[in-house]
């Protein structure tokens, strides 16, 4: 079993090469399939976020799976190499415990991540490519999380990204309530941001999404509208401020859209969060005037705020996972001796099995069951001790004293005085 994990995120990358290797959830199920069955990994979990990709797995062969990453978003392998960390074993295990733990977010001990982690896990399980060393892997990493959040103030004085989306349209707007807002997606990252703007009472909420079914289902619970996004060109002057997070691959606000939407609104200015990776916004439309664009990168300093009152917290965390880390390796490390112990059971049952036909036959001539017994015993207690004994007669001088250790502790003999 070897562990491997590797990837970008947030402090290694910028949002232009993270969102060149994000992966939508629509084909990650072929994604994990392909990493698996092309032979680079044995089993494998993509964890892709805002701010991460991320690869988990079990592979013979390091260099092949970073190969696949580059090769599958049809990119030179050169173009991501700077940005790619490489964990093995212990970095790997480490590394999933503060990840879930909040300590690799941008937004210190911020909650998302965890259920971000799990539904990755849950995909890999229905992708089929979620093996025993991951489960284990993951079981492991949800428990110290937990341990983590339950146990330290990591989650104290919280700033989150929907947060941080209010406290900067409120340096636009004198007051969000006057305001109309559009919210283009309906998954958990703009549910977050609705419940905080819907806090503020603004004038009007549009909900837009590809599908009309889960853009009424969200619009209800913040007493908005909905439409679906192609209604958007039509829908888009009429809203002030604009939070924008689906998984499409390709941008849903293009600058002539924008530009469109500006000339109805008289230049009235139009505020723009875009959480999305890869972007929903063309990256053009931040350089049209009155508009005020925002992407998850743009947001780190304001999420900053708060955050010494966690740092105290986070050498706690540190502790707990790290006792983690070394509870896990152990196991690790346990699983290399299994094939040994079973061949030496098998070996054991060989010598059982051959023994009793002996003694079945001994039964069988009329031999007394005691004789019978007592051969039984002898003869199976021989054979259990020849190997070990003939090692020990045999043994170079500079070998016997570690082949005597190694007999004490196997079979806790206490030599006499």
């Amino acid at each position: 079993m070897q562990l491997f994990t590797f990837g970008i995120n947030h402090q290694t990358a910028p949002l232009a090469v993270r969102e060149q290797i994000a992966f939508n959830v629509e084909t990650l199920d072929s994604a994990l399939r392909d990493l698996v069955d092309n032979g680079a990994a044995k089993e494998a979990t993509i964890l892709s976020t805002c701010n991460r990709t991320e690869v988990y797995c079990n592979t013979n062969d390091p260099a092949h799976t970073v190969d696949w990453l580059a090769a599958y978003h049809h990119l030179p392998a050169s173009e991501i190499e700077p940005y790619l960390y490489r964990l093995p074993q212990e970095q790997a295990v480490k590394h999933a415990f503060r990840v879930a733990s909040g300590l690799e977010s941008m937004v210190l001990g911020e909650p998302q991540i965890l259920g971000q982690m799990k539904q990755a896990v849950r995909q890999a399980e229905q992708a089929g490519t979620l093996g025993f060393l991951l489960h284990k892997l993951f079981q492991r990493t949800f428990s110290v999380a937990k341990d983590v959040r339950t146990q330290t103030e990591i989650g104290a004085n919280l700033v989150s990204m929907a947060a941080a989306a209010v406290k900067l349209a409120e340096r636009i707007f004198p007051s969000i309530g006057d305001q109309r807002v559009l919210f283009i997606g309906a998954g958990e990252m703009i549910e977050l941001n609705a419940v905080h703007f819907a806090a503020r009472n603004p004038k009007h909420i549009t909900v837009a999404n590809r599908t009309l079914e889960r853009a009424q289902a969200l619009a209800r619970r913040i007493n908005g509208h909905a439409i679906t996004l192609t209604e958007l060109p039509e829908q888009l002057a009429e809203h002030d401020i604009i939070v924008t997070c689906t998984a499409s691959p390709l941008p849903i606000l293009g600058k002539g859209m924008v530009e469109r939407a500006l000339k109805q609104r008289k230049h009235r200015p139009l505020f723009i969060v875009d959480l999305a990776v890869p972007r929903d916004v063309e990256k053009e439309v931040a350089e049209l005037s009155d508009v005020f664009l925002y992407t998850v990168d743009d947001l780190s300093e304001v999420v900053r705020d708060g955050l010494d009152a966690r740092q105290g917290a986070v050498k706690e965390a540190e502790v707990i996972i790290d006792s983690g880390v070394n509870e896990f390796i152990h196991w690790m490390q346990s699983r290399g001796v299994v094939p040994t112990i079973r061949t030496l059971r098998d070996h054991a049952e060989r010598q059982r099995r051959h023994e009793m036909e002996k003694a079945m036959r001994m039964l069988a001539k009329g031999d007394s069951p005691e004789k019978v017994i007592e051969a039984f015993g002898a003869a199976l207690t021989n054979k259990f001790l020849h190997a070990p004994t003939q090692t020990l007669n045999q043994a170079q001088a500079n070998e016997r004293e570690a082949l005597l250790d190694a007999v004490h502790r196997i079979y806790h003999l206490h030599t006499p005085e």
